[in-house]
């Protein structure tokens, strides 16, 4: 492995960091607002954001890294329960719900904070392997 390869593996680790902190992000935000309805009768709640993954070639390193693409509204339909009373009510009592699956937030934050770790220990094994590097040739 030469040093362009470490400069290229820290640069792909970094970038994965970024876009799995963004990712957790995301989710916790979901799951955050997971009961959040609207404050008027037939108004719309929270609706759930979804991101995508993107890559981009950096011209430093020559390698492509990840980045976000784009944050989207998830147009699955929302939950909708009976719940007489209830500020957001329609006239039959009706009440959307976001459309946020609490344990598909849960599993996707699990999912980027293992992701993240991972990224984490690269660059720490880059590290290591540029300062053996400089070590050997110190002599």
């Amino acid at each position: 492995m030469t040093m362009d390869s470490l400069s290229a593996s820290l640069a792909i680790a970094g970038s994965g960091l970024s876009a799995q902190s963004q990712r957790i992000r995301v989710a916790t935000e979901n799951l955050a607002n997971s009961e959040s309805t609207g404050k008027t009768p037939g108004a719309l709640p929270y609706t759930r954001k979804i991101l995508s993954f993107d890559q981009e070639l950096d011209a430093a390193t020559g390698a492509e890294l990840v980045i976000i693409g784009d944050v989207d509204a998830d147009r699955s339909p929302y939950r909708i329960e009976n719940i007489p009373g209830h500020p957001a009510a329609d006239a039959q009592g009706n009440v959307k719900l976001p459309n946020v699956n609490v344990l598909v937030e849960l599993a996707d934050i699990r999912e980027g904070t293992r992701s993240y770790e991972a990224n984490l220990q690269v660059i720490k094994q880059v590290r290591h392997l540029e300062t053996l590097t400089i070590d050997i040739l110190k002599g």
